[in-house]
């Protein structure tokens, strides 16, 4: 490993079979099933983690997808700090200045007319409020979604997440149809340029340049749907710029963009969802949908906004946001005082840090050396992805790319581990390793 100024502190809670018996008793979450071993972590920073036995960990995943400037930044702490201090919470019913300074500070990164804001605690709780002000807005009621696509665990947004790993066997929010999921890798239909990547898949294409075989077909499946399933007009449809928890699926280069129209000539609202891919985590945007060349109506954010702070956020405009103006509609955390002083030091990090640069440089590194990788070795399926944000898909078979069970996977992410680097798994067979 390369070297760290920082030595971790003793760590000097409570002993780790003690924990362990208090999470079988209590814990209501399956936390700690990710190695065989959980780790118990107590101590961070930058991209370092360390756990109670005071060995250190390279973090590749970053609380999934969440730590978008480095465990424990200096300047967001000592913001933190200062503001803690000073002000924890009132309600936002009063004037906050660190709430406006916020809020203008993060308005400036988006594109007119998406500059109103509601701020709230969480991804889910923002998908939650997009659903809600889509058909608030338009009057209508049928959303669509994507195969494979996470947007939350709520009851509501349950229903927009199109993977089974994350299904119960219960109605959740009815009025949702679910669209083929346009991944060029493991899909029905896929290419040697479809994605706007730095590396391709290994499927063969006869396309002519400037045209997509993959593409049409995609919005053809989508097309087919609105023709069948829902009526005249719909509410609007959802999607991630890049599906994160499905392990990094890009879609052909064109897509949204066809799909985006399709939804507007149906008086449906379209919804970005940034929760992973916004922050400048792509690398050559700030915002994952400016990489489509769409105009979202809503766009949703959470995890790399507040870098594991509690903090959301939807973005939309005016004339949407005044619908919520019918009836009273409140949060109780969203916009507190201390949130918003993170939500702003983080801004001010990426900017200070060059943060999407280093996306854009040391991704575009990360994913040609893996790419040879699967040059050398069979088990390596796909790489994919864009900036700092990439899938590396293995596989029992390239031709058929069956994908590797998932006890194999769950191995090679254990030796991972042990070796001091940190990776998350997903997708619907959790087969991909996520960076």
């Amino acid at each position: 490993m390369p070297p760290c100024e920082v030595q971790p502190q003793p760590y000097q809670s409570l002993p780790y079979e003690y924990l362990q018996q208090v999470h079988q008793a209590h814990s209501g979450y399956l936390g700690g099933k990710l190695y065989r071993r959980p780790l118990l972590l107590h101590q961070g920073h930058m991209q370092w983690l360390w756990d109670t036995d005071g060995r250190r960990y390279l973090d590749l995943f970053g609380g999934i997808v969440t730590i978008s400037v480095g465990h424990c930044h200096p300047k967001v702490v000592e913001a933190v700090t200062k503001q803690i201090h000073q002000l924890w919470h009132t309600t936002n019913l009063y004037m906050i200045p660190s709430f406006y300074e916020y809020i203008e500070k993060l308005a400036a990164t988006l594109p007119e007319p998406l500059k109103v804001i509601f701020l709230v605690n969480s991804g889910s709780e923002a998908n939650d409020l997009a659903l809600f002000l889509a058909r608030e807005h338009t009057g209508n009621f049928d959303m669509l979604t994507l195969g494979g696509a996470y947007h939350g665990a709520s009851s509501q947004t349950m229903g927009l997440t199109s993977l089974s790993t994350w299904k119960f066997n219960l109605p959740t929010s009815f009025g949702i149809h679910v669209t083929m999921c346009p991944d060029v890798f493991r899909g029905v239909w896929g290419g040697a340029h479809c994605r706007d990547s730095p590396v391709q898949t290994l499927r063969s294409c006869s396309c002519l340049p400037g045209s997509c075989h993959a593409k049409n077909m995609y919005v053809q499946c989508f097309q087919n749907v609105l023709e069948s399933s829902v009526g005249k007009k719909v509410a609007g449809f959802i999607c991630e710029p890049i599906q994160g928890v499905n392990g990094t699926v890009q879609y052909p280069k064109g897509f949204l963009k066809e799909v985006y129209d399709m939804v507007h000539s149906r008086s449906g609202l379209c919804i970005a969802d940034e929760v992973q891919t916004g922050f400048g985590r792509l690398g050559s945007h700030f915002w994952g949908f400016q990489s489509h060349g769409v105009m979202p109506d809503i766009v949703t954010m959470a995890k790399g906004i507040g870098n594991g702070f509690p903090l959301a956020a939807v973005v939309t405009t005016r004339e949407i946001a005044d619908n919520i103006g019918q009836a009273k509609h409140f949060n109780t955390f969203g916009g507190n005082p201390l949130s918003c002083t993170v939500g702003s030091a983080v801004l001010d990090v990426i900017d200070e840090d060059g943060t999407q640069a280093c996306s854009a440089e040391m991704g575009t590194r990360l994913m040609q050396a893996l790419a040879k990788l699967r040059e050398e070795f069979w088990v390596v399926g796909d790489v994919r992805g864009k900036g700092l944000m990439i899938g590396l898909e293995l596989v029992t078979d390239k031709e058929s790319r069956t994908p590797l069970p998932r006890e194999e996977v769950a191995g090679i992410a254990q030796d991972v581990m042990e070796a001091g680097v940190l990776l998350g798994t997903g997708g619907n067979h959790n087969n991909t390793l996520r960076i």
